[in-house]
């Protein structure tokens, strides 16, 4: 709905192509939006154009302030999986597991059926990682101090300590976390940090692929700048509705 701020011609409205390059998406998932804001009477079709009715003035009331986090990143989600045709997840650091809090699944390529609340031991996951790699020294330093890091769900998990540190070194300056085959044989997974308005990491979000689509530099080239824009966008709304939230409490 933002997009036709920017894309409508006053009283034209905006073309598909207008509105998915405004919007950073691709043109069947904006279609798809596109036609779901029309059956439910927000936006008009007429000659290609597409145009807001007046019940978007309805959204303006929405109860942000009763959103959850699950409800904010989900549709971001969405959008993200119709851009890359993989599976999408949020997850945020619950003691030495991460925990999932969103997810829009594809196909299944995980021999585990992962839904809300399901956990992974964090260091083996990309999003554990990103997450890992947000905490401050003294917290970093005693999360790999623990047992948690010995867990091996494959051959290929890193379990060293120093390794571990290293990796968390380069994923804080990267700004994101590539594990390949680290948490079950023929997974990939990329993920980016998901931040609130101090600039404090609170939530990975992460796409998972099959490790036979092309090699690990593939999957950070296909995914990664998909991946930051729809971090940016989750975060956006997380400052919206926190400022809605102090202006209802105020």
């Amino acid at each position: 709905m933002r997009a036709f701020g920017g894309a409508a011609a006053p009283g034209r409205g905006a073309t598909l192509s207008e509105l998915a390059a405004a919007a950073g998406l691709a043109r069947a998932t904006a279609r798809r939006a596109l036609l779901t804001l029309a059956h439910l009477g927000y936006v008009a079709a007429d000659g290609g154009r597409f145009r807001p009715l007046p019940r978007v003035l309805e959204l303006g009331h929405a109860p942000l302030g009763e959103l959850t986090f699950a409800d904010l990143a989900v549709p971001h989600l969405r959008a993200l999986v119709g851009r890359v045709g993989e599976s999408a997840s949020v997850a945020v650091l619950d003691g030495a597991d991460i925990r999932y809090v969103a997810r829009v699944p594809t196909v299944r390529i995980m021999s585990v059926d992962i839904t809300v609340g399901t956990r992974f031991p964090a260091h083996a996951t990309s999003m554990g990682r990103v997450l890992l790699a947000g905490l401050d020294a003294r917290a970093r330093a005693t999360w790999l101090a623990g047992e948690a890091v010995t867990r091996a769900p494959t051959r290929r998990t890193v379990t060293s300590p120093a390794e571990l540190a290293g990796l968390l070194d380069r994923v804080a300056g990267d700004g994101y976390a590539l594990v390949d085959q680290e948490l079950e044989e023929g997974l990939r997974s990329l993920a980016v940090p998901v931040r609130d308005g101090g600039g404090r990491v609170v939530a990975a979000l992460n796409v998972a692929t099959h490790a036979g689509r092309g090699g690990a530099r593939d999957t950070v080239r296909d995914f990664l700048p998909a991946l930051r824009e729809t971090a940016a966008r989750v975060e956006a709304d997380l400052r919206t509705a926190s400022a809605h939230r102090a202006l209802g409490t105020g």
